[in-house]
């Protein structure tokens, strides 16, 4: 095994051309939280700051590869997973990273859209429940919570908290505030922001979950982890006026 003082985290995620979301976007994120970032790529992204032109998946196989070669040599246990191809292959790679790693810590953000050819409509509470159990935090948008657990989302999370965290990014809602709630099975913290002028940015959601990822992996329990995600993402936000948000060292 190799000495590291910073603690690792990976990112399993799609490759995007403009590195402003998927692998790269997770490793910015991870190096300027403090944390040393890897990266396995699930996904050949076609895609710059605007358009998402198409991709080519890896095949699992090719994912379990790319991991187990870095833990052959690094003790990684906090682990960011992005878009995949498909429910069969999110679940496959679960049950090798828990067969793989003891006791895995793993943030999982559903990339849900359309155009990536990812569909999760058909999902069941049996599933959900399944995947639930082999997550540590989920993070879903408002959109992407309407998917997963029904147009009544907000009211349907309690029971689902009480197998991982839920990170419900309010980025969608309406008004002037942006309210990000972290539920749990101790109850629901509650994260509220003014809305920034000219602060989207493309790929935010990848930074947000995987700033989870790397104050986990720093020690932090998940209450102070969401706290300093949602933090980070407020000067990311600010950084610039384009959608390629700009990456600085946590604190400074």
């Amino acid at each position: 095994m190799s000495n590291q003082t910073r603690p690792y985290a990976l990112s399993i995620a799609g490759f995007d051309p403009s590195g402003g979301a998927g692998v790269l976007a997770d490793i910015k994120t991870m190096e300027a939280m403090g944390v040393y970032g890897m990266g396995v790529v699930t996904a050949l992204t076609y895609q710059n700051d605007v358009d998402f032109a198409g991709v080519d998946w890896a095949p699992l196989e090719q994912i379990m590869r790319q991991v187990d070669v870095l833990l052959q040599r690094f003790a990684i246990r906090y682990i960011k997973i992005g878009i995949v191809k498909d429910w069969e292959t999110l679940m496959a790679l679960l049950a090798f990273l828990h067969n793989r790693i003891d006791n895995p810590v793993i943030v999982y953000d559903p990339v849900l859209k359309a155009s990536a050819g990812f569909k999760f409509h058909d999902t069941t509470s049996w599933q959900l429940t399944k995947l639930m159990q082999a997550i540590s935090c989920l993070t879903p948008n408002l959109p992407e919570a309407a998917l997963l657990f029904g147009q009544d989302a907000l009211n349907n999370l309690q029971p689902y908290a009480g197998y991982a965290a839920i990170y419900l990014k309010g980025g969608h809602g309406d008004g002037m505030q942006i309210i990000d709630r972290l539920i749990t099975s101790n109850g629901e913290t509650t994260f509220v922001n003014n809305k920034i002028q000219l602060g989207e940015k493309h790929g935010s959601g990848c930074v947000l979950s995987s700033a989870i990822a790397a104050g986990l992996a720093l020690g932090n329990n998940i209450q102070l982890a969401a706290k300093q995600a949602n933090s980070y993402m407020q000067v990311f936000l600010k950084s610039n006026e384009t959608l390629l948000g700009y990456h600085q060292m946590w604190g400074q």
